[in-house]
Parts: structure tokens; C-alpha cells; sequence
């Protein structure tokens, strides 16, 4: 079976851009491919975090995982700092790698705007990254288009160590999804749904309650007209919320467009606002179930012996590459 990898940081809630555009997709891998998921605490900590939430917040996500359907018979679950290899790894990709690669990475320049100071961290994790992946000799890694910049850097990273030191890594294809993998933010439909948005109305969390989804929902920005078409360039806002309609639904655009026809955005939102109540409703209910049963933190114990027995492997096939002396 082909190999799969991606991970999530454990900060904050998880919000349906993140559901929507990697953690669904996930479900829908493990049946077809070896699939590793990683909760990377380590990229958390790139800023400050505090120590009390990040750890919460990495058991939540690993219950979220598991109630939107991951099988841990079927995947390999686990937490980033639980395998050792990731971060010896990427001292050694550090030193394989450029300033210059680093320097044209568009998200550092994004997430240091502004700020007095930034860490090295923040600076060096698409490094990190590029450990992530190709410490299981992973075949697909899901991104969204924001990421393709970081899994191209780790391509030309393989490519270039591989060159230098022989066959060592396998190059990574991204897996994109044509539709729905970039779920705009509510508040403004041209950047993208984040955490890190303080407006609490910006994003639907996985876990919210019926009644914050129904004020977000409808406080989400439309546009002047009253036609409910989906139209990216010219009706941004009701095209995010069209797509979030036909991810959780099942409903094709064409038969959004169709329903709505005539009635407005008020009994589109009202319609979609059920959609999401009844898609998540589910998932509420088995995140709370899983984490009661103490069955988390079997899994994540499970999921990095699995992990430190693979990654191990191959860093020492890096390592025997480089002339590190390994018994």
C-alpha cells in the first residue's frame, strides 16, 4: 500500500476548514492507503502556547480524530514529540538545507508581520515538515494549496540530499482535493478559515453548540445581491458558504442553486445552519464518548510504538548515508 502522512496542530479548536479540507479526507485514505497522522505538537510551540492548553488540546484533537472516523486498527494515530526521529531528523535536513529556501517562504512572511520578535522555530519549521514526511517514506501528503510551497521545499530537499548521499528518501506527491479543500474564513471570504482569527464568528469549530454555528452562520457575509449561485470571484462569500453546503450534505452546487432559487440568503442560511448542526451532531456525540473511555491515550501509546518502529529505520538509513557511525 502507498503511504500517506499529514498532521494537524493541537492549537485551539479544530474548525470545519480544518475538518472540510484535510481531517474528512483523511477518513476517506485509510481504507486505500497506509496512513500516518500526527498530532505535531512540536510546530505548536514555533509560538508561544501555553503549556496547560497544548496539553489538552493534543488529547481533543486525538478524540476529534477518532470521532469524524479515523480507525485506529487502520491508521497509525499518534503525537509528533512521542518520536524522537522527528526533530534529529530535521537538525539534519537544517544542514542540508539553505537560508535562501527559508527566506521565500511566504507563510513565515505572513506570520511575522508585524511582531517585534519571532523565533528560529517559526523561521526553520518548514524544515520540520519536511522531516514529518520523509521520515515514513511517504508516498502522498494531503495539503491545501496554501502548503504546496512547503511540500515543494521538501521535494527539492529529498531530491537534493538523494543526489548528494544516494537513494535515502522517497519524493512526496501532494494529494489536492479539486473542490472544497479551502474553506474560507465567515467573516471574509478571501482569506482563509483560521484559528488564529479573534473574531469567534469567523470559523464553525468542530465542537461549537447549536446556537453559536446558527449566529455565525448567519452572520457570514454575502454581498448585495440576493441570488444564492455560486460564483468565486464575483460572490465569494456565497460560494464558501455553497461549498460548506455541499461538502456536509451531499447536494450538488447546481442543486443548491436550483432549491434556492428566488428565496434569498435568509432561508439559505437558515437551511444550512441544519446542515451543519446535523452534520457535526454526530461527532460531538462520539468525542464525548471516546474521551470518558480513557481509550485516547491507549491509542496514541499504540500509535507511537508503531511510529518510533518505522521512523527509526529510516533515520537510521539516513544516518549510515551521512557516516554517522549507528550499531
Amino acid at each position: 500500500m502507498k503511504r500517506v502522512f499529514s498532521g494537524v496542530q493541537p492549537t485551539s479548536q479544530i474548525h470545519i476548514g480544518n475538518y472540510i479540507g484535510a481531517i474528512k479526507r483523511f477518513v476517506e485514505l485509510q481504507n486505500d492507503m497506509d496512513c500516518f497522522f500526527c498530532i505535531v505538537d512540536l510546530h505548536s510551540v514555533t509560538v508561544p502556547q501555553d503549556p496547560k492548553e497544548l496539553y489538552e488540546n493534543s488529547l481533543q484533537l486525538a478524540a476529534l480524530y477518532m470521532a469524524v472516523g479515523l480507525d485506529p486498527s487502520k491508521v497509525t494515530l499518534f503525537i509528533q514529540s512521542h518520536v524522537p526521529a522527528h526533530a534529529e531528523l530535521s537538525w539534519l535536513l537544517q544542514c542540508n538545507s539553505y537560508m535562501g529556501e527559508l527566506n521565500r517562504m511566504t507563510q513565515f512572511k505572513e506570520k511575522s508581520l508585524g511582531k517585534d520578535t519571532v523565533t528560529t522555530g517559526l523561521f526553520t519549521y518548514p524544515i520540520l515538515m519536511a522531516a514529518d514526511i520523509l521520515l515514513y517514506d511517504t508516498h502522498y501528503v494531503p495539503v491545501g494549496n496554501d502548503q504546496k510551497q512547503h511540500l515543494e521545499l521538501c521535494r527539492d530537499i529529498a531530491i537534493r540530499f538523494n543526489n548528494k548521499y544516494g537513494e535515502s528518501f522517497v519524493i512526496p506527491e501532494p494529494l489536492i482535493a479539486k473542490f472544497g479543500a479551502r474553506i474560507m474564513s465567515l467573516d471574509d471570504a478571501t482569506k482563509k478559515m483560521s484559528k488564529s482569527n479573534e473574531n469567534k464568528h469567523s470559523k464553525i469549530n468542530l465542537l461549537d453548540s447549536p446556537s453559536k454555528i446558527k449566529k455565525s452562520i448567519m452572520k457570514a457575509v454575502t454581498d448585495s445581491e440576493s441570488e444564492v449561485r455560486f460564483d468565486v470571484e464575483n460572490k465569494p462569500g456565497v460560494s464558501n458558504l455553497m461549498t460548506i453546503y455541499n461538502v456536509l450534505s451531499g447536494m450538488s452546487l447546481d442543486e443548491i442553486e436550483g432549491k434556492y432559487k428566488g428565496m434569498g440568503y435568509g432561508t439559505f442560511k437558515k437551511d444550512l445552519v441544519e446542515v451543519v448542526v446535523s452534520a457535526l451532531e454526530p461527532i460531538q456525540s462520539r468525542y464525548e464518548e471516546i474521551l470518558k473511555s480513557g481509550e485516547v491515550e491507549k491509542v496514541l501509546k499504540e500509535g507511537s510504538q508503531r511510529a518510533n518502529e518505522v521512523s527509526n529505520k529510516i533515520l537510521d538509513r539516513v544516518k549510515k548515508k551521512m557516516g554517522f557511525v549507528t550499531f
